[in-house]
């Protein structure tokens, strides 16, 4: 009976991994093309049509693809927790397993969810709310009201915040990826010591921090200047290279052999 039920334990981790895994893949996919399909076609093409064409497609379009994307990006979390929850050593979560949060492994990992968990909330308490004004805005103009003066604000707030998560999304796909295909092995350390992590996580941690506090206004929202980098996505497309390399650069310098 022991040998059945770890058998059986043996089968519902590993099943549950690939489902949760999957999972992951498809609502990951759903909530980042869901992004680049905002920064990249509707935010152009909305700055190219008339206001009261605009203020439709915010009423029948904008509301219905931002319901997806919400959700999506609740989805992605919640499977990628399942992921840790199922990805066990022994009897220990890697979720918990200190050892593996100090590897070379587990430090990508945690970038990548660092990253993903701050796009995660840029959408829930950032974009969605300031995107509810907007579109508020717009159904209330085409019902005959006055225009609300403080949705132009609430639109590059929303803006900016979207930017920045295409900026963020870019290096965090490439340290999901790169977890299990690129910086396990090929030079890098798999246990770096204690100074390397240090030095990585500060670097890193500051970074993120910069861009996160400029894209919530530290400095103020207008157009121009550190701005730039949200005035347009082809900016926005610059700077999320321009991070990955970064990125990149601060994981070789400390953990590469």
């Amino acid at each position: 009976m022991i040998v059945v039920a770890d058998a059986l334990n043996i089968i519902s981790r590993s099943g549950g991994a690939f489902a949760s895994r999957w999972a992951h893949v498809v609502v990951g996919i759903m909530w980042i093309g869901l992004l680049y399909y905002f920064n990249f076609v509707q935010v152009p093409a909305f700055a190219e049509m008339e206001a009261a064409a605009r203020n439709n497609a915010l009423d029948k379009l904008a509301w219905r693809a931002l319901w997806w994307f919400r959700w999506a990006a609740a989805a992605t979390v919640v499977t990628g927790i399942m992921i840790l929850m199922f990805q066990q050593e022994g009897d220990t979560m890697q979720l918990v397993s200190t050892d593996y949060l100090k590897s070379s492994t587990g430090m990508s990992i945690a970038t990548g969810v660092l990253l993903g968990l701050t796009m995660f909330l840029n959408v829930w308490l950032v974009i969605w709310p300031n995107q509810k004004k907007v579109i508020a805005n717009a159904r209330n103009v085409q019902a005959g009201g006055e225009p609300d003066p403080t949705a132009a604000a609430a639109g590059r707030k929303a803006a900016m915040a979207s930017r920045q998560n295409t900026i963020f999304s870019f290096a965090l796909l490439m340290f999901m990826i790169g977890t299990q295909h690129f910086f396990t092995g090929n030079g890098f350390v798999f246990l770096p010591d204690g100074s390397d992590r240090a030095g990585y996580w500060i670097v890193v941690l500051v970074v993120w921090a910069l861009f996160e506090a400029k894209a919530l206004g530290l400095g103020g929202t207008a157009p121009g200047g550190l701005n730039t980098i949200y005035d347009t996505h082809k900016a926005a497309l610059i700077a999320g290279l321009a991070l990955v390399i970064v990125y990149y650069a601060v994981f070789y310098i400390f953990l590469k052999t």
